[in-house]
């Protein structure tokens, strides 16, 4: 009798571990650079607690690459879930591409700035000292991504010091701006902070004065033809949970006051 109960608890132990099999579902994540860092660390947490495996498909929030998230959408590419720039995604639901009742804001990105490592570490706490850095340096680096359209376009503007920058700034296309910083190539380089802390080679200095800054919110959110839509809404309820918030501030983004 022992025995037959022995064998009937293992046969019953392989069943379920044969159901959880067949319900595990693959999940597709398009996230764009913001949020890359902390969802790659986040998502096999998820996947060990779930029993769902994540697949994850790196793209911009917006532009005309063919990388870009609204374009693979477009182009018909399946998503069961989109973390995007906040905005990007509301263009994204204002075209019908993306439920509205499923959008979550998960963190919000500061602008920082990086120098090679080993170099010395120029004041920018606070208005005065950062323009005097921005004169100072010898050359200039920022992404193509939003927060380089804002130096670009707004920054440089604000402080007064666009014609004495102008020549020796640029804005980086497709690489990682402390990339180049890293290498050599530029003095000083801007990024959102997360994206610049996985480059070695840089050294942070800091996120640039708040008075100046032009925060970015990363938010998520469900297309229409999610395919498996209770997994997508328990990845999202995670990722913005008070759970994920230490992971999620250890790669440079702030979490949103509640």
């Amino acid at each position: 009798m022992k025995a037959l109960q022995k064998h009937l608890a293992v046969l019953a132990v392989g069943l379920c571990t044969l159901a959880t099999t067949v319900h595990a579902e693959q999940l597709n994540v398009m996230t764009s650079g913001g949020f890359t860092a902390a969802f790659q660390r986040l998502s096999p947490k998820f996947a060990q607690a779930s029993g769902d495996t994540v697949q994850t498909i790196l793209g911009p929030s917006m532009g005309k690459a063919p990388e870009a998230i609204p374009n693979r959408l477009a182009r018909g590419e399946n998503a069961d879930v989109v973390i995007m720039v906040g905005y990007a995604l509301d263009e994204l639901i204002k075209q019908g591409v993306v439920d509205p009742a499923s959008k979550v804001d998960l963190a919000d990105s500061r602008i920082g700035m990086v120098v090679k490592q080993g170099a010395a570490k120029p004041q920018i706490d606070t208005e005065e000292a950062f323009r005097k850095t921005l004169l100072d340096a010898g050359s200039i680096a920022y992404s193509d991504s939003a927060s380089g359209v804002y130096i670009q376009n707004k920054l440089f503007n604000r402080l007064g010091v666009e014609q004495q920058v102008g020549s020796k700034a640029r804005m980086i296309e497709r690489i990682p701006v402390a990339s180049v910083v890293a290498s050599g190539q530029y003095e000083i380089g801007f990024q959102q902070v997360a994206e610049l802390l996985p480059v070695p080679g840089v050294t942070l200095v800091g996120k640039i004065p708040e008075s100046l800054q032009s925060v970015t919110r990363y938010s998520a959110g469900i297309p229409r033809n999610a395919k498996h839509l209770r997994q997508a809404k328990e990845l999202l309820s995670y990722l913005a949970s008070t759970t994920a918030q230490p992971v999620v501030q250890s790669t440079g983004l702030d979490s949103i006051p509640k």
